[in-house]
């Protein structure tokens, strides 16, 4: 089989990320990548050793070779970049959110049902093989109904005051950070593994610290996060801002399927590096999962032993085996969840160009077990993000409007 040529847009932390994930599956080429200029494009295609490197993603969209694109740019951008693509006919995989606004999410749905092309968005964390595991039990009905969901997503790269990062400032990142940045990722997990959707939040957000050191050189701003505030030859080479985004938000929720649940997000808590947690109890047993402890699973039972799994493809339902591909105790992790999702995004990209098949009724809807987030996820995904904003400004429960 011939590969597919892809091709990347962003050159930041996520887009080599995916370009190392696309060359895991073989038969998918990076051919070119885009950058902010022509500079960052030449040396991103130089160190990841692909062919052809532009200066503006629309040259990129021009390029015929190119069957399907990547997004892996700042939030801003994202719907901007997104519409383009979709024009251009290219198969796209976009970096969450999807767009800044539910508006924005509808309308790129539609356009993408519309033009038949596959969408997927980026929420890699329920491609571990053992929240598939989860999903699957749940499904079966063998641990009862859900009744209680919780957990939380902590960790400490901005709890300093001298940490900045584009995601900070809401023109950049969105007038939510903590709340959609990793709390996203939280609720598209549970949400994907109990089958049930968020109805309604009540939201309690705080920004912990208020100020926050801005590096004067731009260059800084807009890489690394990490201490960048500081003195150079005497003089403060930093500026004081105004942080108008959360560090924190603790989230209650209701679920179309009759569950509750709640959830705490933070990037300002001390030695969590990416603790994401949730834990589901239901009316048979309970479960907990960890994504730093991702190859273990804790299942709790009232009137028998509780029980520790591992993830083993001895051990699991067949319906996990395209998740799993080492033995038991070869732990996977996060690039593996990452290539997973590619895998089944590019399985159906080449499904759908081997058809020729390009109608809307081709474009698949999201939930079917064991599929990567589509654009309607991120879309949903965008709507619970405005409850959450208009709870937190109300200081009331708020129901999730999900526009059509």
């Amino acid at each position: 089989m011939e590969s597919l040529k892809v091709g990347v847009i962003g050159t930041g932390f996520i887009g080599p990320v995916h370009v190392e994930a696309i060359r895991r599956l073989g038969h998918v080429e990076v051919t070119a990548i885009a950058g902010v200029d022509q500079a960052s494009a030449d040396r991103a295609a130089g160190e990841l050793g692909i062919p052809k490197a532009y200066a503006d993603y629309r040259e990129l969209l021009e390029d015929t070779e190119i069957v399907a694109v990547h997004n892996c740019t700042p939030n801003h951008l994202h719907y901007k970049v997104n519409r383009d693509s979709i024009l251009a006919g290219k198969h796209l995989l976009s970096e969450k959110p999807l767009a800044l606004s539910s508006s924005e999410t509808s309308e790129l749905l539609h356009l993408a049902e519309t033009r038949g092309i596959v969408h997927g968005v980026n929420f890699n964390y329920r491609q571990y093989p053992l929240v598939q595991h989860l999903r699957s039990l749940i499904r079966s009905g063998e641990l009862g109904a859900v009744r209680l969901i919780r957990g939380n997503y902590l960790q400490d790269w901005l709890s300093e005051d001298t940490d900045y990062n584009w995601r900070i400032e809401p023109q950049f990142g969105g007038p939510l950070r903590a709340a959609a940045d990793i709390g996203s990722h939280w609720l598209d997990l549970v949400q994907h593994i109990t089958g049930q959707r968020i109805t309604e939040v009540f939201a309690d957000l705080a920004t912990v610290l208020p100020v926050r050191k801005r590096p004067i050189d731009e260059r800084l701003t807009f890489s690394q996060a990490q201490g960048t505030g500081g003195t150079e030859n005497g003089k403060d080479n930093f500026e004081r801002v105004k942080v108008e985004t959360e560090d924190y938000a603790t989230l209650l929720l209701h679920f179309n399927g009759g569950a509750v649940g709640t959830v705490t997000v933070s990037q300002v808590t001390p030695g969590r590096k990416n603790h994401l947690v949730c834990e589901i109890d239901c009316s048979n047993s309970s479960v907990y999962w960890s994504q730093e402890e991702s190859e273990k699973v804790w299942i709790g039972h009232r009137n028998r032993a509780n029980e520790l799994l591992m993830a083993d493809p001895l051990l699991l339902g067949k319906d996990v085996m395209d998740y799993i591909h080492y033995p038991g105790g070869h732990n996977q992790g996060w690039p593996d969840a990452l290539t997973n999702m590619m895998r089944q995004f590019y399985r159906e990209v080449i499904q759908r160009e081997q058809k020729g098949n390009r109608t809307a009724e081709s474009s698949r809807s999201s939930g079917e077990p064991g599929q990567f987030a589509t654009f309607a996820d991120g879309h949903r995904l965008q709507c619970v993000l405005e409850a959450v904003l208009d709870s937190h400004r109300t200081r009331r429960w708020a129901k999730v409007s999900y526009l059509s």
